[in-house]
């Protein structure tokens, strides 16, 4: 469905600017309906709201030249990466230009010794780490698609390493961005740390494009470590699956992965991924260290797990059987599309402090059980965030309402355990309503942030923060 709205920029706006960029972009605009819908996409039930045009800049120069005349006329702009968005970031409810950064997808330059790379905006992870390869370095942060590395800056994206390597948050190093006025900033230089003023960087990883359109990322690497163990273990209850990476975790276990899947998912990845997993609550961990560290911390893990209901573990070394397990993983959000044929999934997530995570999980599963719902959930136990898929039929408004009282609660319990709305989709459209309960006053300072930088709002209206 497309959404037309009353505030949508005006016509003639839009066609002063696509007629100064035909200038310089040539046939680099596209104002086709099935483009502009698919830039106007999400992967949850907010409608399509289409941009008026797409654009695809191949310099931050040419971003420039877009943001000032888009200033000029009060033109909305939305950076657009891969498209992967769960909370309608790319969603144009004024219309405006989406700026695609497809084009813009250079390794521009690898510091091995330094252990850092400089990339544009639109360089995926995997074209990264297929970069990295001979160098014995690679790039940790992996939310599962093949998100584009200015998008998961922007979104402040982490997945399934965060709980040995961390998120975007730690991962880059500096950012160039062009600000609204159509200035430049560079946030910082490639020093590993600094005290000289405000922290720039992290103001713009994670602001969703709102306060200034990523061009150029400095990230960190590290070196691909000499041995690398996968398992998979059932358990009895979410309890004990919980307890066993807490005890893990406070030990110092070297978890580079340890992911969270309900009996729910793991039914629906045995049927996708062609698996014979137990159904029951189930880890996925992956060790990394040296040879004899690893085993070493294999045969810990083994023994903590049964001492927590853990059952017989299902061990890949191969690289190949690595993938096969991971790629199940990752593909747990298609394993629940075709788990309930003809149902719209709506992905969501929340963070809470990992001591509560088994009480919340357990909670949520209560609520899912109570209302009916077919709802799989997999998460990042090793942080506290996790993600719940419940899978609705859009046609049954009963089921339509139960879902969205759902989603309301679960936000409610994750922010009464003090924890947070969502860990990493982001907020968008889809969880504003979330944010004066999360962050009080606070939402007055970001706001305030917001008209500074961005006065005239062109930068990804609607999306964060509601302006005045």
């Amino acid at each position: 469905m497309v959404v037309k709205t009353a505030e949508r920029v005006e016509t003639s706006a839009i066609e002063t600017v696509l007629a100064a960029l035909k200038k310089s972009l040539g046939n680099r605009i596209s104002t086709g309906t099935d483009v502009r819908e698919q830039h106007g996409s999400t992967l949850t039930w907010l409608p399509n709201q289409p941009p008026d045009a797409v654009v695809y800049p191949q310099s931050t120069e040419e971003v420039v030249t877009i943001v000032k005349l888009c200033s000029e006329h009060s033109v909305p702009v939305i950076p657009f990466g891969a498209g992967t968005s769960l909370e309608g970031h790319l969603n144009a409810p004024h219309g405006g230009l989406s700026l695609d950064f497809s084009h813009m997808n250079k390794v521009l330059a690898v510091h091995e010794e330094d252990l850092d790379c400089v990339v544009e905006a639109g360089v995926t992870r995997q074209q990264l780490n297929e970069h990295l390869r001979d160098t014995g370095l690679f790039f940790p942060v992996d939310p599962g698609a093949d998100a584009t590395l200015g998008g998961m800056a922007a979104t402040r994206a982490s997945g399934t390493n965060a709980v040995r390597y961390g998120t975007m948050r730690d991962a880059v190093i500096n950012l160039t961005a062009v600000m609204a006025d159509g200035s430049v900033v560079r946030t910082a230089r490639r020093a590993r740390k600094s005290s000289a003023g405000y922290d720039l960087t992290r103001l713009l990883v994670g602001s969703e494009g709102t306060l200034g359109i990523i061009t150029e990322l400095s990230l960190r690497l590290h070196g691909i470590p000499e041995s690398v163990l996968s398992a998979v273990c059932p358990f009895e209850t979410v309890q004990g699956a919980c307890d066993a990476t807490i005890m893990a975790i406070q030990l110092g276990l070297g978890l580079a992965r340890v992911e969270f899947l309900d009996e729910v998912q793991i039914e629906a990845c045995n049927k996708h991924s062609k698996l014979d997993l137990p159904v029951s609550p189930t880890l996925f961990l992956e060790f990394h260290g040296t040879t004899a560290s690893t085993r070493e911390q294999v045969e810990t893990f083994a023994q903590i797990a049964a001492d927590n209901g853990g059952g017989e573990y299902q061990w890949a070394e191969r690289a190949e059987d690595r993938n096969k397990l991971w790629t199940a993983r990752h593909d747990a959000y298609w394993a629940a599309r075709t788990y309930r044929p003809g149902a719209e999934v709506i992905a969501t997530d929340v963070c809470v402090p990992i001591s509560r995570l088994a009480e919340c999980l357990v909670e949520t599963g209560k609520d899912i059980a109570e209302l009916g719902l077919v709802a799989p959930i997999v998460g990042h136990i090793g942080d506290g965030n996790f993600h719940v898929l419940p899978l609705i039929d859009m046609d049954n408004g009963q089921e339509v309402e139960a879902a969205r009282g759902f989603l309301d609660r679960l936000v409610g319990r994750a922010l009464e355990m003090d924890g947070t709305c969502t860990g990493e989709h982001g907020v968008g459209t889809g969880k504003m309503k979330y944010m004066r309960a999360e962050h009080g006053s606070g939402v007055d300072v970001m706001r305030a942030i917001k008209k500074t930088l961005d006065p005239h709002n062109i930068f990804n209206p609607g999306k964060v923060v509601e302006v005045a």
